[in-house]
């Protein structure tokens, strides 16, 4: 029965089964696997015609083997889906814009709170504070301007890359931040440095750069006080 419901076309139909309800069957599965896409992936919804749309989605139904039962993980499913696609089944830029919009319901969902705000009235001192980024926070980084492409959009070659930050504010809504390379790689030190004061990754940083620690460690600390008001990052004491 499971078979036939994901290959209606390839495989045998259950013999006790009348074709009625068989129907009822598959267009129900399609429909509820369809619609959890589209509504996951709606600008790369758009860039189909609907029967083009229907043959990917029927596609995913009866090839791809999802490692999960939960229908909040059939977008994720439908993502490694897309990624294991020749690269001739697709638009250039189609994996990394079903990506960044996965991220959107990947950080809708994401366990954990936002970060507190924390109190930075006094200068403090940054040997003394870790940085974290939170679990409700992630990072893309692409070779298209995902962002803007739409039906009036579609990048025929890889340009700048774009760094995009997508997050729940503190009244868990999902937003979107374009950032510079800069505060990107900042954001990766973060992710890299758990066991680092914020001094020291700042010093990383301007080692990295070949620039003189003083500007990195004001460009860098003004970039890190603005994320922790967004409720992109964490900081607290630290303690080795």
């Amino acid at each position: 029965m499971a078979a036939y419901l994901r290959d209606p076309d390839g495989a045998s139909p259950p013999a006790n089964i009348e074709a009625r309800r068989l129907q009822i069957y598959r267009d129900l599965v399609y429909r509820n696997i369809e619609g959890f896409i589209s509504s996951a992936f709606p600008v790369l919804r758009g860039l189909y015609s609907d029967d083009a749309w229907e043959r990917r989605v029927r596609s995913f139904i009866q090839t791809h083997h999802c490692k999960t039962p939960l229908f909040l993980r059939i977008s994720e499913e439908f993502l490694s889906f897309m990624a294991a696609l020749p690269p001739e089944e697709l638009r250039p830029f189609e994996a990394e814009l079903a990506h960044y919009e996965w991220l959107e319901l990947a950080v809708d969902v994401a366990e954990g709170d936002v970060p507190p705000l924390r109190n930075l009235d006094a200068a403090p001192c940054l040997s003394e504070l870790r940085a974290s980024l939170s679990s409700t926070a992630r990072l893309g980084s692409y070779r298209y301007p995902v962002h803007r492409i739409g039906n009036s959009f579609q990048p025929e070659s890889v340009g700048d890359p774009s760094f995009l930050l997508v997050y729940r504010d503190r009244e868990s809504r999902v937003q979107f931040m374009e950032l510079s390379s800069g505060s990107a790689r900042l954001i990766q030190e973060v992710l890299v440095g758990a066991d680092s004061s914020v001094a020291q990754l700042l010093d990383r940083l301007a080692a990295l750069w070949g620039m003189p620690a003083p500007q990195v460690q004001e460009f860098g600390w003004a970039q890190l006080k603005d994320f922790n008001e967004a409720g992109v990052i964490a900081l607290n004491d630290f303690t080795v």
